[in-house]
């Protein structure tokens, strides 16, 4: 068995019966990779899928144009490293986003760093840290949030950590809500005239087994998840962005334009992409040299130490 197959289980726990922090369009992009391999329609498939591990791809280096250190946010979030190829979309994880953001704030050079949002969201494990560690990580150098062209769901969720949202004319963002989708096969075994035989201990321990009708006690479990996972999301969006939760909530996971979100306080500015790039440099180059060794010095100690902080 190949070590694409081998990782199918594990990408389908990432997707299934755990809070998301995505559109219902990204939940079905991915769906519609695994059910094939789920269900034992392996010719479905359009390709193989892969995660982590030795395959995964290195780190890409910092990109750093002038004075700004600009960091690609694409593609579906996730807790730990990995990788989708060609069947599905590129996986960008929080603790290599956390790396990237970190050496941004190492670099001597760099005086400003631009996350360029291009994504539907992904997991909620790990979200909250990297918001925070976004957040704290402002106060040593100014984070813009470029939106060019989506930050929904877990990716407005980052983008809301920053110092300020700048959205293109045509992007999209919020759906500031979480999902949870189950799945569940038994019918389709009975008909095939399988029977999975389950022992165990721990009421909760079969809970959302894909081989049984969904139980009243996994339901109220999945409420609860939902309801932890959306207080997170509303309470850390309107700390961020300085809003009520409650008008963060009255957005009821929409998704919004970048005139719609620049009205209710979502955005701070919108303008192309490219014109946003260029305006946040010119802001330096009319400026005294890059920051002397004593300042790097002492960024870099303090990115470290914020780095450890927030690690604990």
């Amino acid at each position: 068995m190949s070590h694409a197959m081998i990782n199918y289980p594990h990408i389908a726990s990432m997707v299934f019966n755990t809070p998301l922090y995505a559109t219902p369009t990204l939940v079905q992009a991915v769906r519609s990779v695994l059910e094939p391999r789920l269900l034992g329609r392996t010719h479905d498939l359009p390709q193989s899928l892969g995660l982590g591990g030795d395959e995964e791809r290195e780190m890409q280096r910092l990109q750093v144009v002038g004075r700004l250190a600009i960091i690609p946010v694409h593609g579906v979030l996730v807790a730990r490293r990995g990788q989708i190829n060609g069947a599905c979309e590129e996986i960008l994880s929080y603790e290599r986003l956390r790396g990237q953001i970190t050496a941004a704030l190492n670099h001597e050079l760099v005086e400003e760093i631009v996350l360029d949002f291009h994504t539907g969201g992904g997991q909620a494990m790990g979200c909250k840290e990297l918001g925070d560690f976004i957040r704290a990580s402002t106060a040593i150098k100014p984070i813009t949030a470029l939106v060019n062209f989506a930050a929904y769901s877990a990716g407005y969720f980052l983008a809301s950590a920053c110092t300020r949202i700048i959205a293109s004319p045509t992007a999209g963002v919020g759906s500031i809500g979480v999902i949870i989708e189950t799945y569940e096969i038994s019918r389709m075994e009975e008909e095939m005239g399988i029977t999975f035989n389950t022992f165990f201990r721990g009421d909760h321990k079969n809970n959302l087994s894909p081989h049984e009708p969904i139980t009243d006690q996994a339901i109220q479990e999945i409420n609860t998840k939902l309801d932890d996972a959306y207080a997170t999301f509303t309470e850390s969006v309107a700390s961020y962005r300085g809003i009520s939760v409650s008008d963060v909530m009255a957005s009821e996971a929409r998704l919004y334009t970048a005139k719609d979100a620049l009205a209710v306080k979502l955005i701070d500015e919108i303008a192309p992409a490219q014109d946003a790039l260029d305006a946040i440099a010119q802001a330096y180059t009319s400026q005294s040299p890059p920051l002397t060794t004593r300042n790097s010095r002492r960024i870099q100690a303090q990115a470290r130490a914020l780095d450890t902080s927030c690690q604990l």
